[in-house]
């Protein structure tokens, strides 16, 4: 690497970050990074060698994601492999500690960020060790234990990782992900999620095509089946989904989508959860495992195009049918997913059109060009997706979604997306009463500013927009509306910055070469003066508004308020965008009109004062050299002549002239260096004269000339921002400025102008500071050491001065000088660090100001602190010039990072995605490399620590514990920078916080007490002294601040320090991670020899640390001190559990003590310790792989032969000794439903399994301790004491802590305890009180579940005593106690071979449902039954058949609590009665048979046609009454079944519920009315639940067949039913109707038939379902249905005769009426369909319905309802909607809707 010294770099790099080649100093930086790079190669291959991971590998890792952040992937290809192949080795060592694995992790992510540099031939990783990775830490055994503490954010860094490696997993890894996680697919399981998680997060999908046959064809049709085949939502749906987008992204044109179109966009409109028709119930599950949007977007957008170009017309469909969604009346839950499916979407397909036709190549697949989209999808694209847009921009979340989706249409198609844009901006402008329309309209306009100004060739005519714009967004600078004026400068200064305002309308006459839009822009370009002028004008009106001279004066206020500072921020960057963009002629104009505002007014200087400031430094900043020749002359003279008499630099009020114009100068001095040195004496002399000023205000104005002047002189800064480099000053014949709109900075070419220090100003720079800076230091120096007094005022000055001096000249001074510390160098590969120098090397010949002001600076802060403590002012100015001694080097950290957010908001703002590379604006690339130069300034981590730093810190530290709060506030976040700063120095400084903690120190005060644990706190994002990952550290704080409970200073009556301990607790237990004993490296890295003789590993000392913690946590000491702390001592020794290494003996026994301590808070936190200790002490047991497997071929899932031996089986079960030895025990429950896996791993028989049952002798110390405890009867009557206490009345529940402490127990020890239990669980359990019947709840649920491994005899006898004690229970069980019951067995049940537990479900099964107790009893029982079968899931057929057996007969039960829990059981029963592929038909209950025998059954209800109603018997009654009572009584069981399997089962029954459905239409009722009985409501909640369902194409004829004889049902309910039904049932199954013509007419059909219904009520809600259907483009409205309607209504009505006045009702025929009010309410629906706008046909159907104003009643009504509802939807944009009609028109309309008649 080292060859080729000529000073380049010498091999070829992977990806430098291009900005640092525009830097002024590039030339250096190719041997500044081979340097850093050669040590960093060169120290982490020995810190592996080693085998040393911490803190050498940490530290060398960290430098290498240092060096990437500055100088991009600068390494040959072969050392990014190797770095990667390193990382990923370290990453997967098998103990590593997680910190430092999410830490390489990070730098390994960013190493793989970039797939291009890579291809699969350089790369490939394994993915089994990354598996095992997620597996072990995401589903932990032990941490729900306490064993392990993990960050919150490891989970989101190991999915990254992933997604980063799976481009580089081998060809085989598909195969053999699949043979891992197929026997995991057991749908009714957990593990169901699990698996399918996996598969989503691991399975590659970038696979060139010569592979695909060992890619995706492994599982796609198997994949895909299963989720078209699944309904309802459940949670791993959401996995596929992701996985298919994710899919068809990598793959497009190699998977043919095309049949699965329809059914994917039905999906995704189900996912949006939008509310239809009127009385919908929404499954709660929908709402929270609804699709994400990012990943439907991403599928939708890899679907477009193609031959057949199916999805778009899908897409243009699905927008069609939620434009209306988007209206801004329209407001719900679900708009804020809608408004992101609006954003998202165009921003994917302008991504899939720039990697199609922009990206350059790389190895990855690319599309063919058959799939590629062509011109005509992305028109087709874009036109469907306007109307939403558009009314969107309104919408009430605000329009930023649309600003950004308009962004990404207009890139691909200008022509379509701006006019209708800019239609609506232009009156919003107009308009003076709808401002919030204005916000909209110009934040959208930004949006498209680009696409606008640069025109094209799509688009010519765009720029011609661009003045009238312009000037019409001038009067929105308004002092009045404070975010119409912020949108107004956005908009201006984004237009702006896009073209150079040259007026460049001579070309008209000088060149003939122009085309007709050029001349237009051109002549028009003569405005741009004028424009300048006027904005000015506006903002001088502005500031003289905010000005308000007497209220300023009274109250004094120091600062602005927030929003005038944002107005002052706007103003000042939109005028110094506009003057940079001027030509030098509209500049001096400018300029001039400035001058004279700034020099005729005298602004006072707070608000006014800055703003015209702000606006003269602009014009200085662009042309300095005319500007300064105006200002600073000006101001000089003005200021020396205001100061010729001396009294008035002892004035305390100066006068306002003074001020002015020193702040005006203060200002303008911040131009290019060199520009000011011209002026420097007249400078100097100002300086000189104003600095010693008495007045406050006075001479901070002029510590900002000083601070200005240096600054400018010193600093490395661009100097011009123009859009284009060079001037606009060339004639107009060579070079036209339009040509120049919208133009992009050429990063090649970007002509950057640096400022660099030349030696003057150096020289200038130092002469400031010798005669301004020496003499302060002097002074201060003096009065430090007692030679000559100060005020305090004076103080206060001298310390402005030098602080302001550091601040101006402080990127000159070298570091801090100072010798290493080496007690804390511990390590062999620190000390060929160091710091690199990362600018041009200051000059060592002057005097080190940062050395002197240090010195001076503590000496002064030891004199304050000795002597006037209470002068705080001064000790803030201190403070800050200690910070800023330690870490500015020329800018502040602060300020940087909210350039760099302002930076990238502005950049996605105008960037355009579609060609990327970089096509930013060229003041936009200036910025970027300025940011660049700032990071390297600013990256300084892992410094040496120096004495001179101690000195400083220690400073701090005293800082930190003084006297007064704001002082050690800000002296610790001073502190906390530091910390992170440098290495190792928090073991410094620990020792030193904790001295003020301990308590045999008396003279610490309470306020050093507090600053203490504040300084141990640390702030939110630095460091956090307490919790330091360092077990030196732990061991000293931890126990100190336990200790500290015993300080004189601690007093538990301050709040704020009772509050301190609690924050400092709660953050030790939030950060905790466990930390590593053991950091020796076990592998043999790739290619590195390692030593013989390996290091001595960490282990050896860490142990005794860790259990030195302990012994000083567990000190007799504890005793007297307030109990807070016992309880902090108790949460401190809980977080040291691990499940590497047990804890220390006697820690034991303090938490088995503990069990029984009076405090609920200590015995919380002992239950959970105690059950992790049990968890350490667990002997492993052998596990053996099952013989005998036979595997079946193909892919069969279900009930087979070869699983059938594992489902519980009566006549079968193990009841001897030796049945139990001999049969095979699977617990998990999915093993085996869908394949078998490749080893089934079973417990080896109990002979060659730890002995059970020890003795006391056989016992390891630790355990002696537990069996003596819970032996002692005592202990155990206290301890059950205390478990069966309540805690919180009516919210206790089953406590899975407990249940583990117990599990625990009974695991270990075998039954040893049991007869010590045994009486006081029979005790408890005959008491009915909620808090007894839960602990012996969780004593029962710990003992089957402990009971795993025991013998037969042992188990036999437990389930003798248990039996009875159950029994006992659930005849006592009460409203409280039936939760905790359930939960019980069904956590005794979970996990276990159903084989194991047959006493306990044979007992179960006796009788559930037999009376005694009451109906409650019954109900509890079935609950209880329900949560140990549901636990066993598809393993217990014979159970399920016995129970369903059971219950039929008793369907009819009386009671509603008894229905409601067999309807539940019930959905359990069929719940693995699954349509799934690839499944047998199940061997468990299936519904087909129940509902056939249901409906034999229900027979009298379905034949007769009487009104059903709900009966209540007499008893005598007999007979044929009898039966259909008992048909009723069955009906609202089966209602509950219905209801409860809606929103749970996989999927729908389709079939068998069609056959119901009749039943349910008679008996719903058409209100919303509670009054209504049971039966009536659930009716209806059942026909809402199923319409939602999701239908099959095959299963759409069969429905719609039930719906049609239905409709022709003599009950107008029931018609009217089918309507609402309908509604519903379409929308949400959208697309699958439209793909099939067929069902659409038959749609039709119905609903027009219906229209003609001879019950009004029908005809109506026909009519709002035809005009639904419309609207959501279902149906669309052809010319034959429109001439049906007109056809319908001429039916003729006979005249009125003539009548008398009380005469019989009208006689006019029915069916006539009918007929004509049928047309005219299908007009109406026509009408209505389309609320937002007037189509072409519109205005011919209104003049045809007016003529029916006057008809008969009902009719009328219609007519008068469809006018005022098209009046109250039109009237918004009525202005536009008036264009559609003809004048004749329109008169009849006005007349139509204020007719005396639309009163009446």
């Amino acid at each position: 690497m080292k060859k080729d010294v000529s000073g380049t770099l010498g091999f070829v790099s992977q990806k430098d970050i291009v900005y640092n080649k525009l830097l002024p100093y590039a030339d250096i930086l190719d041997d500044e990074s081979n340097v850093i790079l050669g040590q960093i190669k060169g120290n982490l291959g020995r810190a592996v060698q080693l085998r040393e991971i911490w803190p050498g590998v940490l530290f060398w890792t960290r430098k290498l994601s240092t060096y990437i952040r500055l100088y991009g992937r600068k390494f040959s290809k072969e050392d990014h492999v190797l770095f990667i192949k390193l990382l990923y080795e370290l990453i997967t060592i098998d103990k590593l500690e997680i910190s430092m694995m999410q830490g390489l992790a990070r730098l390994l992510i960013n190493l793989l960020k970039k797939t291009e540099l890579l291809s699969r031939e350089d790369l490939e990783l394994p993915w089994r060790p990354l598996y095992e990775l997620q597996d072990r830490i995401l589903y932990s055994k032990t941490e729900h234990l306490g064993l392990n503490w993990f960050p919150n954010s490891v989970e989101n860094v190991l999915k990254t990782l992933v997604k980063s490696c799976r481009p580089y997993f081998p060809e085989s890894a598909t195969q053999e992900m699949l043979e891992e996680w197929r026997p995991l697919l057991c749908p009714f399981d957990v593990t169901m999620q699990r698996a399918i998680g996996y598969l989503e997060l691991f399975l590659p999908t970038t696979l060139p095509p010569e592979l695909h046959h060992k890619g995706f064809t492994l599982w796609f049709d198997e994949l895909i089946s299963l989720w078209v085949a699944v309904q309802n939502l459940p949670g791993w749906e959401v996995h596929l989904v992701n996985l298919f987008a994710r899919l068809a992204n990598d793959n497009i044109g190699y998977i043919d989508w095309d049949p699965y179109i329809p059914k994917i966009f039905t999906r995704v409109l189900r996912s949006l959860n939008l509310p239809v028709g009127t009385s919908q119930m929404l499954v709660p599950r929908y709402l929270t495992n609804a699709y994400d949007v990012v990943h439907v977007v991403l599928w939708v957008s890899a679907l477009l195009g193609g031959p057949s170009n199916q999805a778009q017309a899908q897409l243009r469909g699905l927008f069609n049918s939620i434009t209306s969604f988007f209206h801004p009346s329209n407001h719900g839950r679900w708009l804020m997913k809608l408004m992101k499916l609006l954003q998202r979407l165009p921003a994917s397909v302008v991504r899939r059109l720039h990697r199609e036709r922009y990206r350059k190549p790389t190895w990855l697949t690319p599309v063919p060009d058959s799939h590629k989209l062509t011109e005509a999808d992305i028109t087709a694209f874009v036109e469907s997706m306007m109307q939403p847009v558009l009314l969107a921009m309104f919408s009430k979340t605000g329009s930023l979604d649309a600003a950004q989706a308009l962004q990404n249409l207009a890139l691909m198609r200008p022509e379509l997306v701006i006019p209708p844009v800019l239609e609506k901006t232009y009156p919003a402008m107009e308009t003076l009463t709808e401002p919030h329309q204005l916000t909209a309209t110009l934040s959208c306009m930004i949006g498209v500013a680009r696409s606008l100004v640069s025109g094209g060739q799509r688009f010519p005519e765009g720029p011609t927009h661009m003045l009238p714009l312009l000037m019409r967004a001038l009067p929105g600078v308004d002092p009045n509306d404070f975010s119409k004026c912020m949108i107004t400068f956005q908009f201006i200064a984004t237009f702006v910055t896009l073209v150079p305002l040259v007026d460049c309308s001579s070309a008209v006459h000088e060149r003939s070469d122009l085309t007709a839009v050029e001349r237009e822009m051109c002549s028009a370009s003569a405005e741009f003066e004028d424009f300048v002028l006027q904005f000015m004008d506006r903002c001088f009106a502005l500031i003289d508004s905010s000005t308000l001279e007497q209220t300023r004066e009274e109250t004094e206020t120091e600062k602005m308020t927030h929003l005038e500072s944002l107005v002052e921020l706007g103003l000042s960057s939109t005028f110094s965008t506009i003057l940079t963009q001027c030509s030098i002629d509209i500049f001096k104009v400018a300029l001039e009109k400035v001058f004279i505002f700034a020099t005729t007014n005298i602004f006072e200087t707070r608000v006014a004062g800055r703003m015209v400031a702000d606006m003269c430094r602009a014009a200085s900043k662009v042309h300095p050299a005319q500007s300064l020749k105006l200002l600073v002359p000006h101001c000089c003279n003005a200021i020396n002549q205001l100061t010729v008499n001396e009294e008035v630099l002892s004035e305390e009020e100066l006068d306002k002239e003074l001020l002015w114009n020193l702040q005006l100068l203060s200002e303008v001095t911040r131009v290019d260096g060199d520009k000011i040195l011209p002026y420097s004496t007249q400078l100097v002399q100002i300086l000189q004269l104003t600095l010693h000023l008495k007045c406050k205000q006075g001479y901070t104005l002029a510590c900002n000339l000083l601070h200005h002047i240096l600054r400018s002189t010193a600093l490395i800064y661009p100097t011009e921002y123009c859009s284009v480099p060079g001037s606009f000053q060339q004639p107009t014949q060579d070079y036209l400025p339009i040509k120049d709109w919208g133009r992009p900075g050429d990063l090649w070419n970007l002509h950057i102008q640096w400022h660099v220090p030349s030696v003057e100003e150096t020289r200038f720079v130092f002469y400031v500071l010798d005669l301004i800076l020496q003499p302060e230091l002097l002074r201060l120096q003096r009065y430090a050491q007692g030679e000559r007094d100060m005020t305090r005022d004076d103080v206060l000055q001298s310390l402005s001065i030098v602080q302001h001096c550091l601040l101006g000249a402080g990127s000159l001074f070298p570091p801090l000088r100072g010798e290493p510390i080496t007690e804390l160098d511990m390590f062999a590969c620190m000390l060929l660090c160091k710091t690199s120098t990362l600018s041009p090397p200051p000059d060592l010949s002057r005097e080190n100001y940062r050395d002197a002001i240090c010195r001076v600076m503590r000496q002064l802060l030891h004199h304050i602190l000795e002597h006037s403590e209470d002068d705080t002012k001064s000790l803030f100015s201190i403070i800050k010039i200690i910070s800023d001694l330690l870490h500015f080097k020329g800018s502040q950290k602060h300020e940087f990072d909210s350039r760099w957010k302002s930076f990238n908001l502005v950049k996605k703002s105008m960037e355009n995605r579609l060609h990327g590379r970089k096509q930013h604006i060229r003041a936009l690339l200036i910025d970027r490399v300025m940011l660049q130069h700032e990071l390297r300034k600013l990256t300084v981590e892992g410094c040496e620590y120096r004495s001179i730093h101690q000195e400083l810190m220690r400073d701090l530290l005293r800082l930190s514990t003084s006297t007064y709060s704001q002082v050690r506030s800000r002296a610790q976040s001073v502190l906390f920078t530091a910390l992170g700063t440098y290495n190792f120095c928090c073991r410094d400084v620990i020792p030193r916080v904790l001295q003020f903690l301990e308590p045999d120190r008396s003279h610490v005060t309470q306020q050093q007490f507090k600053g203490a644990l504040y300084c141990l706190l640390g702030n939110h994002s630095g460091v956090c002294l307490a919790n330091l990952h360092d077990w030196d550290c732990i061991t000293l704080t931890w126990p100190a601040i336990v200790r500290s409970g015993l300080s004189s200073a601690m007093s538990l009556e301050k709040p704020s320090i009772v509050r301190l301990f609690d924050d400092l607790a709660d953050k030790i237990h939030r950060q905790y991670e466990t930390i590593g004993i053991d950091f020796a490296v076990r592998l043999q890295t790739s290619g590195v020899p390692l030593p013989p003789e390996p290091v001595p590993s960490d282990q050896e000392e860490a142990v005794p640390l860790f259990q030195n913690v302990f012994h000083l946590l567990n000190t007799p000491a504890l005793c007297c001190r307030p109990w807070k702390f016992e309880h902090i001592a108790i949460g401190f020794m809980s977080l040291l559990l691990r499940d590497d290494h047990p804890l220390p003996s006697p820690a034991v026994l303090f938490f088995v003590k503990s069990l029984n301590h009076d405090s609920l808070l200590v015995r919380k936190v002992a239950i959970s310790a105690v059950a992790g200790i049990m968890k350490q002490l667990k002997r492993p047991h052998r596990k053996v792989p099952v013989s005998g497997m036979k595997e079946l071929a193909g892919l069969i899932a279900g009930d087979r032969p070869d699983n059938q031996w594992l489902q519980y089986n009566s006549s079968s079960l193990p009841r001897t000794q030796q049945d139990w030895e001999g049969c095979t025990f699977v617990e998990k429950t999915h093993w085996g439903y869908y394949s078998w896996p490749q080893k089934l791993m079973m417990y080896a028989p109990s002979e060659e399994q730890p002995k059970q049952g020890l003795t006391r002798e056989e016992m390891t110390e630790r355990e002696q301790i537990i069996y003596d405890h819970f032996s002692d009867p005592g202990f155990i009557n206290q301890l059950i004491e205390f478990l069966s206490l309540e805690d919180r009345k009516g919210k206790d529940k089953f406590s899975p802590r407990r249940f583990c402490l117990f599990k625990g127990l009974f695991r270990n020890f075998n039954d040893a305890f049991l007869p010590l239990l045994k009486p006081h669980m029979e005790r408890l359990v005959a008491d009915t009180h909620e808090s007894k019947q839960r602990c012996v709840a969780e004593i029962t649920s710990g003992l089957i579940r402990g009971s795993k491994h025991w013998s037969y005899g042992k188990v036999e006898s437990l389930w003798e005593l248990l039996c009875p004690l159950i029994r006992t229970a659930l005849n006592n069980i009460t409203v409280e106690t039936y939760a905790d019951w359930g939960t019980c067995i069904a956590t005794a049940c979970e996990s276990r071979d159903p084989r194991k537990l047959h006493w306990l479900f044979e007992m179960l099964m006796e009788s559930p449902v037999n009376g005694e107790g009451g109906s409650f009893v019954d109900a509890c029982r079935l609950y209880v039954l329900q949560g140990g079968l549901a636990q066993q899931e598809w393993r217990v057929p014979e159970l399920l058949h016995r129970l369903l057996q059971y219950l039929e007969p008793k369907l009819t039960q009386v009671y509603k609590n008894v229905r409601e829990r067999i309807g539940s059981v019930l959905t359990y029963i069929f719940m693995i009665d699954v349509n799934l592929p690839y499944t047998q038909p199940t061997a468990s209950p299936r519904i087909k048979e129940f509902t056939e025998r249901i409906l034999l059954r229900l027979k009298p209800l379905t034949e007769g046609d009487e009104e059903i109603q709900n009966h209540v018997v007499e008893e005598n009654d007999v007979g044929e009454q009898d039966e259909r009572t008992q048909a009723i009584k069955l009906l609202k069981t089966v209602l509950k079944w219905l209801m409860a399997s809606a929103g749970r089962s996989f999927s729908t029954a389709v079939p068998e519920q069609l056959q119901l459905l009749p039943l349910l239409f008679k008996i719903a009722p058409v209100e919303n009315d509670d009054s209504y009985d049971e039966l009536k409501r659930d009716a209806k909640t059942c026909l809402s639940l199923m319409s939602q369902g999701l239908l099959y194409t095959e299963q759409i004829p069969l429905v719609l067949l039930a719906l049609q004889e239905i409709a022709g049902s003599s009950s107008w309910h029931a018609r009217y039913t089918v309507l609402t039904y309908l509604q519903i049932m379409v929308f949400y199954n959208l697309f699958t109707f439209m793909s099939d013509q067929g069902a659409v007419n038959d749609v039709r059909a119905l609903v027009i038939r219906l229209l003609e219904d001879e019950q009004l009520e029908v005809r109506e809600m026909a009519a709002t379902t035809l005009s639904g259907f419309l609207q959501c483009n279902f149906l669309s409205i052809e010319g034959p249905m429109q001439s049906h309607f007109e056809a319908l209504c001429k039916t003729r009505l006979p005249k009125k005769r003539k009548r008398e006045l009380g005469s019989v009702v009208d006689t006019i025929p029915s069916g006539d009426l009918v007929r004509r009010h049928a047309g005219v309410l299908g007009l109406s629906a026509c009408i209505l369909s389309s609320p937002y706008d007037v189509p072409s046909w519109m205005p011919q159907l209104l003049m045809n319905l007016s003529v029916h104003l006057n008809d008969t009643q009902p009719i009328e009504m219609s007519v008068k309802k469809t006018l005022s509802n098209f009046r109250r939807t039109h009237h918004d944009n009525w202005q536009e909607h008036k264009q559609q009609f003809t004048d004749d028109q329109l008169l009849v309309l006005t007349d139509l809707l204020v007719s005396p008649c639309y009163y009446a």
